[in-house]
């Protein structure tokens, strides 16, 4: 398998908090983890990602202010949309945009996505989406 070739890493405030999130509530699993420098990378049916509670050194451009995810979200496809938009429901986070079909023109066709937005405790907008597949634009 080919590694991807982007994978963000995401600045927390409290480590143990954002894996209970991610893996109790989203469904990620640990990769791998250094416990010793609060990091961790997270696999999700082929997403990857890195969570990082700062210790010492960080790759930040300014001081952290919350929410932390200001100005971007990352789009992560999964195979079962409405069972995970019924897990984050349940377990009281933030649904930023509820659950919606939305179609998106690229040239000449629209793609869909069945999708909602969840906002993690440190601000981060994680937009899960559904393929729809494709119909004329």
């Amino acid at each position: 398998m080919t590694p991807p070739r982007l994978v963000p890493e995401l600045v927390c405030s409290d480590i143990a908090r954002s894996l209970a999130f991610y893996m109790g509530v989203l469904g990620f699993t640990i990769a791998f983890q250094r416990e010793e420098d609060r990091f961790v990378y997270l696999e999700r049916e082929g997403a990857e990602l890195m969570l990082e509670q700062p210790l010492g050194r960080s790759f930040v451009a300014a001081e952290l202010q919350h929410p932390y995810g200001r100005g971007v979200n990352f789009e992560i496809e999964v195979s079962d949309v409405d069972r995970l938009h019924e897990a984050v429901i349940a377990s009281n986070a933030t649904v930023y945009l509820p659950m919606e079909e939305k179609w998106y023109r690229r040239d000449d066709v629209q793609l869909g996505n069945r999708q909602f937005i969840v906002q993690d405790q440190d601000g981060y907008l994680l937009r899960f989406f559904q393929d729809l597949g494709t119909r004329p634009a």
